[in-house]
């Protein structure tokens, strides 16, 4: 019995759950037998439970509220698209004979996409280079012919008429040459039309054709887009294009993408300078960074322009915010460690943090796992 009149001395001012447990301790006598001495083991089993939920709401991650500098901000719809994106139609006739690439597939620049069927571009570049052949030949016959004219007029055993002749044959057999060479270069282009290559490094959006179709001249062959140059258009009203600034940072938010790359600033605001006589709005292009990547054209996205001044807000995390049918709350750690659902008011959201209008004051300390929180 003695031990429990020296646990006794548990001090009054014990916070919390821990001191009422320990007032009921005291009020049990400790002459009550059996049964005080059950008593005290309930107790103390009580005690040993409180003291490992003080453990665990101690080592409960939180963060404390601050007020920080916020900005009220207007939210206009925008859709992802490409700055750099290309239509490769075909420029010649023929059955396509090799597909390289499939939608979705990265592509370099240079890299051959498909081909169609050069067979008769060949032929023709091969009687191409005949012609030019013989036509050189007979350009260098001429030239020839030229050369011992000519020496023979300087002996004086031919006349000037000869030596003309003989200029204006390889004159003749030169222009000839040259233009057989320009039938070759043109024969080389065209067949060179066949092989379709990249014209810079990106991705393939898109393949209209299939393997053995028939490509004509202008008809749409595929869709090649460079990841890098993305950008988000936002249709703004007229009424509220004065509030937004081509300098200002603005937030987009593309919500299909995951959370790391959900959030995206755009530095800089490109306004156009026309509006649509039917909607009475203009295009805002926002340019994404690189980081940006991820997103593909014709994404929905959100615009978050910036508009008054600068004020200061609470905020917290969203994750550490919990939703139970109409009630949104947060738990509350208090310095003792005692943890409670409280409920809040929400404002916008900032990224991954989102603004309390009501429920909280700076300094309060919320839990970051609401699960972890409602063990306690």
């Amino acid at each position: 019995m003695r031990v429990w009149h020296s646990v006794s001395k548990y001090p009054r001012d014990v916070p919390g759950h821990f001191g009422a447990a320990w007032r009921l301790h005291r009020r049990a006598s400790p002459h009550a037998g059996r049964d005080g001495l059950l008593w005290r083991q309930i107790l103390l089993l009580l005690l040993l439970a409180l003291t490992a939920s003080y453990v665990r709401a101690a080592t409960l991650a939180t963060v404390t509220v601050k007020a920080q500098p916020l900005r009220d901000e207007w939210i206009a719809d925008a859709v992802i698209e490409s700055t750099r994106q290309t239509v490769i139609s075909a420029q010649t006739s023929g059955r396509i004979t090799a597909l390289y690439v499939k939608a979705g597939d990265h592509v370099a620049a240079g890299q051959r996409l498909l081909s169609i069927d050069q067979r008769t571009a060949d032929e023709q570049l091969a009687a191409s280079r005949a012609q030019f052949a013989a036509a050189s030949a007979e350009r260098d016959v001429a030239g020839r012919d030229l050369a011992r004219t000519r020496t023979l007029f300087d002996k004086q055993y031919v006349s000037r008429a000869a030596l003309d002749r003989a200029q204006a044959r390889y004159r003749a057999a030169a222009e000839a040459a040259s233009a057989r060479q320009a039938e070759v270069r043109a024969a080389l282009v065209q067949a060179g039309l066949h092989n379709i290559a990249a014209p810079y490094a990106g991705t393939i959006a898109s393949v209209n054709v299939e393997l053995g179709a028939t490509a004509m001249p202008g008809a749409p062959l595929l869709t090649l887009y460079s990841p890098n140059t993305l950008r988000a258009v936002a249709s703004v009203p007229q009424s509220q294009l004065t509030g937004v600034q081509s300098d200002a940072a603005v937030r987009v938010e593309i919500p299909d993408l995951p959370a790391s790359a959900r959030w995206q600033t755009a530095t800089s605001v490109e306004i156009l300078p026309v509006a649509d006589p039917l909607s009475h709005s203009v295009q805002v292009r926002l340019p994404l960074p690189a980081a940006a990547n991820q997103a593909r054209p014709g994404m929905f996205a959100r615009a978050y322009f910036p508009v008054g001044p600068h004020r200061l807000g609470l905020m917290v995390p969203l994750a550490a915010v919990v939703h139970r049918t109409e009630v949104t709350a947060v738990y509350v750690v208090a310095p003792d460690g005692q943890v409670t659902l409280r409920q809040v008011r929400l404002g916008e959201t900032h990224g991954d943090q989102v603004e309390i209008l009501a429920g909280l004051s700076a300094g309060e300390r919320v839990a970051l796992d609401p699960t972890a929180a409602a063990r306690q």
